[in-house]
Formats: C-alpha cells, structure tokens, sequence
C-alpha cells in the first residue's frame, strides 16, 4: 500500500512539475522578446528615429513581461478571452503597431547622391505630434474631459479639415463629435477616439 502512495505522489509531483516547466517553455524571453530585423539599422540611420525605435520595443517588451508576471496574461497568444485580456491584447497590438510604424520609417528608401531637403514646418510639427502620441498611445486616445496640448493640435487640425469647435485644448463633446465625423468620412471606425490609424489620417 505504501509503495502504491508513494508512486501516486511521485505521477503528482511529476505531473505539476511537468505543467510548470510547459508554463515556462510556453513563455521564455528567448522565444518571445520582440527581435529587431536584421539589415535594419545602418550609419546612415537617423539616431532619433533609431532611438525612439528602441525604445518602442522595450515598451513591448516591458508590457509583455509585466502582463505575464503580475496577471498571467500572454498578450501575444491569449489563452482567455475575458474583458482583462482583451483590454490587454489591444494595448500590445497599440504599442506593437508603434514599434512598426518606426521600422516603416527604418526601412524607407533613401535617395542617394542628393541634398537633404528641409523638412517643412508643418512637417515638423507633425513629427512632434506623432512622437507625444507614440509615446503612450492608450493615453493619449484622447477622452471627454482631457485638456493637454495634443487635443489643441487635434482640435486645430479638425477645424482646418472644416469642423467648427472651440480651440482651446479640452477635449469636450463637440472634439469628440467632429473627430467621430472625421473617422465616418474617411472609412475608419468611428468611435471619436485618437488611435494610430486616425492619427494618421488626420496628417495626412
């Protein structure tokens, strides 16, 4: 009998031990730590751009580690489908699709043997605006009652593409309308939030 216990404890102890290390195999940095592309970087690389690349990625990167270890959600392959990890993988596609947009720009084409044009003001406050909203994208979607600079850029933008509301930098019901009707005209999902793809429409 007591051999019999002793083996059943033994299939137990092996069985849970078997679970943790298929838990750690299923989540180790070494398969899921996001990787930059190789040919990626090279000396004609621009250094801020390049820098806030990497910092992009350790955004992920951190947000990915944190999710596991303080709520056991695997953002990258969810094995749940509760309202926690849903919230969870939208916030790492945002800041995934912010480590892409900066290897888009990584990756362009560069034109060889020619000056370097100056980039036009507009441009350059563009840039700026893309930078604030990149650096935290969840925050700065934009909700009823926020007032900070980027809605003041937001709101001017809006009234120069035709909508008539105040430009004073909160964001208040008649910004959220205009930028829902904004999204309706041009095809995106009109829910009067600032994400990536509004963003970029909207500076287009």
């Amino acid at each position: 009998m007591k051999q019999i216990i002793i083996f059943l404890l033994i299939i137990i102890v092996g069985l849970i031990g078997w679970g943790q290390y298929k838990k750690y195999k299923r989540f180790s940095l070494s398969e899921y730590e996001y990787n930059v592309p190789d040919g990626l970087m090279s000396k004609e690389t621009d250094k801020g751009i390049m820098l806030d690349y990497f910092e992009a990625v350790e955004a992920v990167n951190g947000y990915v580690i944190t999710q596991w270890s303080s709520h056991g959600i695997d953002v990258r392959n969810p094995d749940k489908d509760n309202e926690r990890t849903k919230a969870a993988v939208s916030e790492y596609r945002k800041r995934l699709a912010n480590v892409k947009y900066y290897e888009e720009l990584l990756m362009s084409p560069k034109v060889e043997n020619k000056k370097e044009e100056a980039i036009s003001e507009e441009e350059q406050k563009n840039q700026l605006i893309r930078k604030q909203f990149y650096l935290n994208p969840e925050r700065n979607s934009l909700r009823l009652g926020d007032r900070n600079a980027l809605v003041f850029e937001i709101q001017k933008i809006l009234i120069g593409k035709g909508y008539t509301l105040e430009n004073d930098g909160l964001f208040r019901t008649e910004t959220f309308n205009a930028l829902k009707s904004f999204e309706e005209r041009n095809g995106l999902f009109p829910d009067g939030k600032l994400d990536v793809l509004t963003l970029e429409a909207l500076l287009e």
